[in-house]
């Protein structure tokens, strides 16, 4: 009925998936006019155009039943469409979907059913709906025990999610970690959680400085422990001073001091580590203008 090259051939047309060529030509019997008004009556042409634009807003959000938590991030392309209440809906359909499920990759995610279809086919169709390029960027699943809590805390409505979970039973000790989390921006929970490459390449810097510093070759060593040291009080939630502790205890000390103990920890801050958009609005009203 259509060959490999049909399949080819509407995707350059359309931008579309492979799947979603494959599915148009099969139903508008390889006719490829037909295909292409048929992705373009789904929206998933229009929706297609907009995946090589940068969507670096968005929100972040957390999840909880019972001992399973998930925290995410879902991307949009301005911070307008972020506050927008049928976005705001779309975050927690996909929340709760994940949440319900047993997945752990994006792409296991991405293939979860969702009112009939595929979560990657409701991103597609929000997409084309809203007029801005939704994305589905990360999660995590989280699991405690029955002897530990969660500690979750949202900032600035979903700017940054952060999710703790400490062993004991104090909820509200375990949210205040949350927050200070959210504030202090760790990188890790602890130092055995920071990779060795990582750690090798600060530690690299740091002996260069040192050496730009003039400080003696012989000596460098011993001045590297206490600069490893002060590093990890900057990068690992454990090792930071608290910033509710009147002792300047860290943050694993207070735990102690309080029968707790860290045991897990997740933090996003929407839009770290991406590209953000150079928005061209008089560029954008005449793209719309043209079509």
């Amino acid at each position: 009925m259509f060959s490999a090259s049909d399949v080819k051939a509407l995707r350059e047309k359309t931008g579309a998936g492979m799947l979603d060529c494959k599915k148009a030509l099969e139903e508008c019997n390889g006719d490829l006019d037909k295909s292409v008004d048929w992705l373009r009556e789904k929206g998933i042409a229009k929706a297609a155009k907009k995946t090589d634009r940068i969507a670096a807003e968005g929100l972040a959000d957390i999840f909880i039943k019972g001992n399973k938590a998930v925290v995410l991030e879902v991307n949009s392309e301005t911070d307008f469409v972020a506050k927008n209440d049928e976005f705001k809906n779309f975050v927690k359909l996909v929340g709760e979907t994940i949440l319900n499920s047993n997945v752990q990759t994006l792409d296991e995610a991405l293939n979860l059913e969702v009112n009939g279809e595929s979560l990657q086919q409701a991103i597609i169709a929000i997409t084309a709906k809203i007029g801005e390029k939704i994305s589905l960027r990360r999660f995590v699943v989280l699991e405690k025990k029955d002897s530990e809590v969660f500690g979750s805390y949202l900032h600035m409505g979903g700017r940054i999610a952060s999710l703790v979970i400490i062993d004991g039973d104090n909820s509200s000790l375990a949210r205040e970690v949350s927050m200070h989390a959210a504030a202090m921006r760790p990188l890790y929970l602890n130092e055995n959680c920071v990779p060795k490459d990582v750690l090798e390449k600060e530690k690299n810097i740091m002996r260069e400085e040192l050496l730009n510093e003039g400080k003696p070759a012989d000596k460098i060593d011993n001045i590297l422990v206490g600069k490893v040291r002060k590093y990890y009080e900057e990068v690992c939630l454990e090792n930071q001073i608290y910033v509710k502790a009147e002792n300047k205890e860290t943050v694993a000390k207070f735990l102690s001091n309080n029968n707790s103990k860290l045991v897990n920890m997740v933090r996003f801050e929407v839009g770290e580590g991406m590209e953000k958009r150079n928005d061209d609005f008089a560029q954008e009203v005449m793209n719309q203008i043209n079509g």
